[in-house]
């Protein structure tokens, strides 16, 4: 619960400081972390849990930035952008492109993939492994390489 006290006290810091972005970030963050909560019937959410809110809150930002990019509204990704820095600040570093693809190579191994076909297996055996510490994309595409 250290994760959520963090983002409570910078919700107050927020508040106090004005900063209208950060305080309608955090709350949208607080939202979404109570909504998961009551999703799943749960009384008391770990650290892990709210990591995984905050890396799909993430996801939808750099989603929405891409989108907005392709629109023309760079109102709406410098806006996005904002958000997308003040949520990456509770997310732990991603890990490094070298260290998903060597992941990746023994993935492969272990599962004994050969052509692109085995791209579901290999992904099942990663995504525990990188999930919240890597971008699902980058997993993808490097597997879609190594598998070609």
């Amino acid at each position: 619960m250290a994760l959520l006290k963090r983002i409570d006290e910078d919700l107050i810091k927020a508040l106090k400081g004005r900063d209208q972005v950060a305080a309608t970030t955090l709350r949208g963050l607080k939202s979404n972390i109570k909504y998961y909560q009551i999703d799943n019937k749960l009384d008391k959410l770990t650290d892990e849990e709210i990591l995984s809110v905050l890396a799909s809150a993430a996801k939808q930002r750099k989603d929405s930035i891409e989108q907005f990019q392709n629109g023309g509204r760079e109102d709406l990704v410098a806006k996005e952008t904002r958000e997308l820095e003040i949520i990456k600040a509770y997310l732990p570093e991603d890990m490094p492109e070298e260290e998903v693809e060597a992941l990746v190579k023994e993935a492969i191994a272990e599962t004994e993939a050969e052509a692109i076909s085995d791209l579901g297996k290999v992904m099942k055996v990663l995504m525990p492994k990188t999930k919240g510490k890597a971008d699902g994309k980058l997993v993808s595409q490097i597997v879609k390489r190594l598998l070609s």
